[in-house]
């Protein structure tokens, strides 16, 4: 992608275009139509079929068809996220708390699955958001149960490794169970990565992928984030555990890839910045930690970069990627993205030649249409000026609100991948 400056640009509406620049290179090199073919087998001979979950999955069909042709199969993707295909069907369901049209979905992929035989060939196509999107509760745990505590999961600010830990043991779909569903039909699973690390076994809490977590292990993250469990689900975790290990049988058929991931994102994103002129520091891809800290931590490492420099110096972009979280204790609209932003603008303190950009890949931060927001050494002047408190707002996690107030909102609408979080700061 060609820059949108020749050169570096340190000021004014054209810094703001630069890193929304980046930020869309970013979301580009992610989308399923330019990732998914490399990693695409040739279409085996005799019946295929393509179940599937997560934001980007019905634009992975779409790259699959674009391939293969039609073929047999069904997707669950996320409200408003469908995208056209010959064959496959495609399912919208609620995220990030399941819904009935979810619950339904699932089970019509488990019934296809179960009636496979070994000469049969599934392709499953997981992406961030199968965690909502394909759900069966556990026996004896019922879905309004398993929604009660999936939705507070999401207030508590525990990183996404911990909540998956949680939702495997309450799903009969998920950590492997998907893949044993399908055996003794051989199975290809193309993932697009929104988790640290990039373990599969997190992607969508690996319905294709064994896991060596155990009941209480799902039990000690309740209690470490305070989480209300219902009757049904301490009853559920305290029996013996049925799960699902790597070295499962029901697993050997089964072959995991990642098609696309954070780290190929940021690097995209880099190449464009140093392309520009601009002197780039890749902070990591795996990133994570309260949104609030996090950017406060990240204000004074700017501010000591900044300090650093010499007039005669380009300017630095630092990216970052990985999932920040937000533990809710205010009734505002906000998500982990805006709320770093505004912290970040809080403790900036309208600082010169510091501006950044913040943005979930889905285009969707926390519960909001939104994918991030921006900032400058502006941004609280005009927060003043409108005679509105950024404190007030962090305090009552209400980010989205104040930054729709000063219109400094990023919205994509569905970008149909999910590479997880997207950063850049520019300092001159």
């Amino acid at each position: 992608m060609r820059p949108l400056v020749d050169g570096p640009v340190t000021a004014g509406p054209k810094t703001k275009a630069f890193l929304r620049s980046l930020f869309d290179r970013a979301v580009e090199v992610a989308d399923p139509m330019r990732s998914l073919a490399a990693s695409l087998p040739e279409r085996p001979a005799g019946r295929v079929v393509v179940v599937g979950a997560g934001k980007a999955s019905a634009r992975m069909a779409e790259a699959v068809e674009a391939v293969w042709g039609p073929c047999e199969g069904l997707v669950i993707t996320r409200y408003g996220y469908a995208r056209p295909c010959k064959g496959i069907e495609i399912v919208e369901a609620a995220h990030p708390v399941p819904d009935t049209a979810g619950e339904i979905a699932t089970a019509r992929i488990l019934a296809v699955l179960e009636d496979l035989s070994e000469n049969d060939f599934v392709l499953a196509l997981i992406s961030g958001g199968a965690s909502a999107l394909l759900v069966k509760a556990c026996e004896g745990v019922s879905p309004s149960d398993k929604q009660a505590v999936h939705a507070a999961l999401l207030s508590s600010g525990a990183p996404i490794g911990q909540m998956n830990i949680v939702r495997k043991h309450l799903s009969a779909v998920k950590g492997g169970r998907l893949a044993a569903a399908a055996h003794p039909a051989r199975m290809v699973a193309l993932m697009i990565s929104d988790v640290p690390g990039d373990d599969p076994a997190l992607i969508g809490s690996g319905p294709t992928v064994g896991d060596c977590s155990t009941p209480a292990d799902a039990q000690s993250v309740l209690s470490r984030w305070t989480i209300p469990a219902p009757k049904s689900v301490t009853v559920a975790l305290d029996r013996k555990s049925s799960d699902i290990l790597p070295g499962d049988d029901r697993l050997s058929r089964v072959k995991n890839r990642i098609i696309a991931a954070p780290s190929q994102s940021l690097a995209a994103a880099a190449e464009m910045a140093k392309s520009a002129g601009y002197q780039v520091k890749i902070l990591g891809d795996a990133l994570e930690g309260e949104a609030r800290v996090f950017a406060k931590s990240q204000a004074e490492a700017a501010l000591k970069i900044q300090a650093e420099r010499n007039p005669s110096d380009p300017p630095v972009v630092l990216l970052s990627g990985g999932e920040l979280t937000v533990t809710r204790t205010g009734n505002g609209v906000g998500g982990p993205n805006a709320e770093y932003c505004l912290a970040l603008a809080i403790a900036l303190n309208g600082a010169k030649g510091i501006h950044a950009i913040a943005c979930d890949t889905d285009g969707v931060d926390g519960g909001a249409e939104v994918a991030g927001a921006y900032i400058g050494p502006d941004s609280l002047a005009r927060a003043k000026e409108l005679g509105i408190c950024p404190q007030s707002a962090l305090i009552d996690n209400d980010a989205h609100r104040f930054f729709e107030e000063i219109d400094a909102q990023i919205i994509t609408g569905p970008t149909l991948t999910n590479v997880n979080d997207f950063r850049a700061m520019l300092i001159s």
